[in-house]
């Protein structure tokens, strides 16, 4: 999924820069691992909202912080639903007090559930960083809101106690005070309907912050694999739920570290 949202960034650039770009995915059955083949195409101008897209992904980011009561418009919510179909996935907004409290509650669950398990507290505690570390992985202290000295050893708290019912409470609290939360899934659950659920991520975060909408991350009934059901048959949508969000209107977050080009990037000269 992740590489689906940044092939779904590398096509919204193509597009800007004039480019009709081409798209091959899964080109290679020999090479599972190899997920897509993409060129430049012809000369292309972009449309208003690919140019739109183009300058908000310097923008978009995961903000961890609890939104403002301000409802989130239903003609955006609409918009984002059409941006999801139109990668070959589903958005389901999660809408009715009594649906939002039973999916807040589930999330509460699986909190207790993975903090419980000491493999995930240490797989956790390695992907939290003190927010002065120099690391280009992981999360700092700071996207938590934590201060300095919080931040350096929040680390080994994660590591070594079982926080199930704090975590519990405060997700639950943020799910339930969130202006929309919304399930992002497939029909089927393959390695392309992954990448196609990247893509529609992609797509749905672009066009909610282009509207200064904020959006996080809730997915723990979706990691933890016996609550997946569950979650399916809360809201009621045949398929398989990817991804759960948490949209709103918030402050401003910092920008969190990532590799530069050349790490991620091979060069290879063709002659």
């Amino acid at each position: 999924m992740s590489c689906g949202a940044a092939l779904f960034h590398l096509r919204i650039a193509l597009r800007h820069f004039g480019y009709e770009g081409t798209v091959r995915e899964f080109p290679d059955s020999s090479k599972p691992d190899l997920l897509a083949r993409v060129g430049f195409g012809g000369e292309r101008k972009a449309s208003q909202e690919e140019d739109l897209l183009f300058s908000t992904i310097v923008k978009r980011r995961t903000n961890r912080m609890p939104f403002q009561a301000q409802q989130v418009p239903e003609a955006l919510l609409s918009k984002l639903e059409k941006a999801a179909s139109q990668e070959g996935a589903w958005l389901h907004i999660v809408r009715g007090e009594d649906s939002r409290n039973r999916l807040a509650d589930l999330i509460a669950e699986a909190d207790r559930i993975q903090m419980a398990d000491k493999r995930f507290r240490r797989e956790l505690a390695a992907w939290i960083h003190s927010s002065r570390t120099a690391s280009h992985d992981g999360i700092p202290g700071y996207a938590f809101g934590y201060g300095d000295l919080v931040s350096s050893i929040a680390p080994v708290i994660v590591r070594t106690f079982d926080i199930g019912e704090g975590r519990a409470a405060r997700d639950r609290q943020l799910a339930a005070g969130s202006p929309a939360l919304a399930v992002l899934g497939t029909d089927a659950d393959t390695p392309g309907d992954w990448l196609s659920a990247g893509q529609a991520l992609s797509g749905v975060l672009l066009r909610g912050r282009a509207e200064e909408v904020w959006a996080s991350f809730l997915n723990q009934p979706i990691e933890v694999a016996e609550l997946r059901p569950r979650l399916r048959d809360l809201i009621g949508k045949p398929g398989f739920p990817q991804l759960l969000l948490r949209m709103g209107y918030g402050p401003e977050v910092k920008p969190t570290p990532r590799r530069t080009a050349g790490e991620v990037l091979v060069g290879r000269t063709v002659r």
